[in-house]
């Protein structure tokens, strides 16, 4: 898992990430990349991660693609991610084709439900919380109903 201050530099991230796997003997490798669209007047996104649950989070899927003889790799921006660049990458290494394939829809879905990373829109400089794209995290009292406990 790997963050960054601002936009990240895709060809770098995976250019690098297929050297380190050069020699795995991998059969597959599926990149995923997230980009910011041009809309609603944004001119950006900016991002706040609590990296201690994240890393769990990514720990866990670790483990999962371990255990289906893959590997996922992931990278995501912190602070302010201009229009038309990137936020989030992502990549499952497999021997197989279709366990990598599987792999990837299932960590980036689930990265986008359950990933403990704050979205705002950024608006004549100003961030202002995407409240109506955020997901509420179970147990956190973050996004809850009011009279939920």
């Amino acid at each position: 898992m790997e963050l960054y201050q601002g936009s990240l530099d895709v060809k770098e991230i995976f250019g690098r990430w297929l050297d380190e796997e050069s020699s795995s003997n991998y059969g597959a490798y599926i990149p995923f990349v997230g980009t910011i669209r041009a809309e609603d007047g944004i001119e950006a996104l900016s991002f706040d991660i609590y990296e201690p649950i994240l890393q769990s989070w990514f720990d866990s899927w670790v483990g999962r693609a371990k255990s289906k003889g893959a590997k996922v790799k992931m990278a995501h921006a912190i602070g302010d991610v201009p229009i038309h660049t990137s936020s989030y990458i992502s990549a499952v290494f497999s021997p197989k084709r279709r366990v990598a394939l599987e792999l990837i829809d299932e960590f980036v879905e689930d990265f986008k439900a359950n990933a403990p990373i704050w979205k705002y829109d950024v608006i004549d400089g100003r961030r202002v919380y995407a409240e109506d794209r955020s997901t509420p995290m179970s147990g956190s009292g973050i996004l809850g109903k009011k009279g939920d406990k």
